[in-house]
């Protein structure tokens, strides 16, 4: 083989790696912070026995979260070469072939489960659930105006809830309600985005889109933008909460929820942003920086 062919096999195999590594989508592992959720309320995070089964679950769910996107991915290839974003895509392109996606995916969903059964039967039960409803998203839910956003709320709440159940905590009502309205809203707002950055062409891409219209999409976030922060403000202000929590001043957490919310919806309505919502809090140093404060303040007010 001689120094140009070499090169070549090289850069083939760097190029299949690249191809590899966004078919995962590591960058997408932001949202399964939700699974650490119940071990920051649940005041377990000094905890180490409890912190490291919390990791495995994170870990866990970044597996079969990395599954979810490849099933879809597998599904919607045809769809995504006509869209300005999702043609980039390893399948869409042809970068990847979909017996490799497949391989990949399959390898991902048996490590993910194989963890998910270390940490208990009900653990298993959930990540499995979560798998399955991959599978009812990309064959059915998405194509179902309403249903869509709702299966994709329901994957963040067995986050949050699969968290607890790791590491032995009761997962607060309280917090499966607020993930699932802010999980509504997120949903909601890349739907926005879609039909603003698609236009005309929105319906071929996705026949639910074609149901939705910018108008009555905006109506549906102000509903559960104000539910997710007035649902947060009553948490944080109620007896119990204050009671179990052995705190009685969370509110002064408020700030922080209310910029992040206002904050994403003047890049939804304004900066015409939404289409990914883990890169758009990746990219918008504000953003950013008011989930990290709200973090560690919610630390410093529930443990010291």
């Amino acid at each position: 083989m001689d120094l140009v062919e070499g090169r070549a096999v090289v850069m083939a195999e760097r190029s299949r790696r690249n191809a590899t590594v966004a078919l995962v989508r590591p960058y997408q592992w932001l949202k399964n912070g939700l699974v650490l959720a119940a071990l920051i309320f649940g005041q377990r995070l000094f905890d180490p026995h409890a912190v490291s089964l919390a990791g495995v679950a994170f870990v866990a769910f970044c597996a079969i979260s990395s599954t979810g996107y490849i099933i879809n991915d597998i599904s919607d290839r045809a769809a995504d070469r006509l869209h300005p974003d999702k043609c980039r895509r390893p399948l869409a392109s042809g970068e990847l072939s979909v017996g490799a996606a497949t391989v990949i995916a399959a390898i991902l969903g048996v490590a993910g489960l194989g963890l998910s059964a270390t940490l208990g039967a009900e653990f298993l039960l959930i990540a499995a659930s979560y798998v399955a409803m991959q599978f009812f998203y990309s064959s059915y839910a998405k194509h179902v105006v309403i249903v869509d956003i709702i299966v994709i709320a329901v994957g963040f709440v067995l986050r949050a809830y699969a968290g607890g159940v790791a590491i032995g905590v009761a997962v607060s009502p309280w917090l499966i309600f607020i993930t699932f309205v802010l999980a509504l809203f997120l949903s909601l707002a890349r739907r926005r985005h879609e039909l603003i950055a698609l236009g005309e062409a929105a319906t071929s891409h996705r026949g639910a889109l074609g149901e939705y219209s910018i108008r009555s999409i905006d109506q549906m976030i102000s509903i559960v933008a104000g539910a997710t922060l007035v649902g947060y403000m009553i948490y944080t202000a109620s007896p119990d909460v204050a009671l179990k929590l052995h705190t009685q001043h969370l509110f002064l957490t408020v700030p922080f929820v209310a910029f992040g919310i206002l904050r994403y919806l003047h890049l939804v309505n304004d900066c015409d942003e939404g289409g990914d919502p883990a890169r758009l809090v990746l990219r918008d140093r504000p953003l950013l920086v008011s989930i990290i404060l709200w973090v560690i303040a919610d630390v410093l007010l529930l443990y010291f």
